[in-house]
């Protein structure tokens, strides 16, 4: 994938600006190994989603904190354009996750930022990063997602 293209994937998709390169500040033992769990199996089931090309499902399935900062077209558009020359996800695995209620650039809240190795049809090695949040129903949900 060209760097400009993911370049231009975080800047629209990503909320949670920068939490792929810091560690997430904030921490709090509001954690619990239920609602860390319960985030992962967001995030898995969203990645079906993007892994099936079904971005607009990906996007109505997404927090609203995700939906306000890009339109449902600026959203698939941009998806499409950084996962399309990676072709079929071929392995994921999560090297890690961070419970924490306060991001850069995010409003305060409950998210897990979670970490997965991932090797594409075509790219090898890459770092997907993927942040559910607890919404405002009590539902977790991805609030954002950068791929490296």
């Amino acid at each position: 994938m060209k760097q400009s293209n993911a370049l231009l994937f975080g800047l629209l998709v990503l909320v949670v600006a920068g939490c792929e390169k810091q560690a997430p500040s904030g921490a709090s033992p509001q954690s619990s190994p239920a609602a860390e769990k319960a985030a992962v199996e967001s995030a898995q089931n969203w990645l079906v989603l993007v892994d099936a090309g079904n971005y607009a499902k990906s996007w109505e399935d997404a927090a609203a904190l995700l939906k306000s900062s890009a339109s449902q077209a600026d959203f698939e558009k941009s998806v499409q354009a950084a996962r399309t020359p990676l072709g079929k996800m071929l392995t994921r695995r999560i090297q890690s996750q961070q419970f924490t209620t306060s991001l850069p650039g995010a409003p305060d809240g409950q998210y897990v930022v979670i970490q997965y190795q991932t090797a594409f049809e075509h790219k090898a090695a890459a770092t997907e990063t993927i942040t559910p949040m607890l919404d405002k129903d009590g539902q977790w949900r991805v609030s954002g997602y950068y791929i490296k």
